[in-house]
């Protein structure tokens, strides 16, 4: 791989600004410094150091999102604001994108990775993921809603859910309750309540299989998933 190309993969800058880098000599492999922004390097063997620091080689990023609300889940459109503008360009360069959609006016858990094989299955309903959303609703919640769900809904155009669980947290003229759910249909929460005649109000997402929101994030923060939470979405998919 071309020396500039990994530095820009690895987050070190733009083509053009790693290029300037190399050539000023701040830039050394396996301990020499390399001018050549063309020096051909061999990721994850030769030792590359940037203004003094290593440049780790990394196959993939995984990245823990609070999305707020307002922005699509998607990497790019012309008229809306997506998540990825909410993502530093160190990032972005290695082509991650969102782990399934959260509605636009949807908060909560987005998971962003370039590994596409991971987000697959974390989003295939064979593997049964769940994933746990707290919501509030309106509309009078009983004891047959919580059956409704245990049961499957039909939708509005026809397909009955998977199972789900739904959990009353609080009744009023607005409901806090939990909902869980392993698939991940076009505004499938919503469409669920409106086919038993209630509403959504709000919706954020709290977890993804064992993979909770980290309460620390405020919304339209995000950071790298810890080695122990890449693990908790690996095994995940596993069973």
């Amino acid at each position: 791989m071309r020396l500039d190309r990994y530095l820009a993969n690895m987050g070190c800058g733009s083509r053009s600004e790693v290029k300037r880098l190399i050539r000023s000599g701040k830039v050394t492999v396996n301990e020499r410094p390399v001018k050549d922004e063309s020096f051909q390097i061999n990721p994850g063997i030769d030792l590359v150091i940037c203004w003094g620091t290593e440049v780790v080689y990394r196959d993939y990023i995984y990245l823990m999102l609070n999305k707020p609300a307002g922005v699509i889940s998607a990497t790019e459109d012309s008229r809306e604001r997506t998540v990825l503008d909410l993502i530093d360009p160190k990032y972005r360069r290695h082509g991650i994108f969102p782990v399934g959609r959260l509605d636009k006016d949807t908060e909560g858990l987005l998971v962003l990775t370039n590994d596409g094989q991971l987000a697959h299955q974390l989003l295939s309903p064979k593997k049964k993921v769940p994933k746990r959303y707290f919501a509030k609703v309106s509309g009078i919640i009983g004891a047959e809603d919580i059956e409704a769900f245990h049961n499957g809904i039909i939708l509005d155009d026809g397909y009955r859910t998977m199972p789900a669980e739904l959990k009353i947290l609080q009744t009023g003229e607005t409901n806090e309750v939990l909902v869980i759910i392993q698939e991940g249909k076009f505004h499938q929460i919503k469409r669920m309540f409106q086919a038993l005649g209630k509403r959504v109000v709000y919706l954020k997402r709290l977890a993804m299989g064992e993979l909770i929101l980290d309460p620390n994030l405020k919304s339209g923060d995000y950071r790298e998933l810890t080695e122990e939470e890449i693990e908790i979405l690996s095994q995940a998919v596993k069973s």
